[in-house]
């Protein structure tokens, strides 16, 4: 029979070259596969190979060439404010 390897949080951690309590967190919040041997945090080599295909991102797609311009929004009614002067008077902002 083929036993498939099993690492311990510190063991993974080292492999994927992350903090051991990043790896703990995520798998504690279901986010990254990880395996459980009774109440024991292990991970198989095909977690870790989920794990780092999850990680993957694609290039960002250039924008040389390209001008990138921000529109202003136009300020809400409801956000003005009352400033008070130095004369007495008031001034909505």
């Amino acid at each position: 029979m083929n036993d498939p390897q099993l690492f311990t949080p510190a063991e993974a951690a080292h492999l994927l070259k992350v903090p051991e309590s990043w790896l703990r967190k995520k798998a504690a919040a279901r986010v990254i596969p990880c395996t459980f041997v009774g109440k024991h945090l292990r991970f198989s080599s095909n977690d870790l190979i989920k794990i780092i295909d999850s990680g993957a991102r694609r290039p960002a797609t250039s924008t040389a060439g390209m001008r990138v311009t921000r529109v202003p929004q136009p300020r809400s009614r409801t956000c003005r404010r009352t400033v008070a002067r130095t004369d007495g008077t008031r001034r909505e902002v």
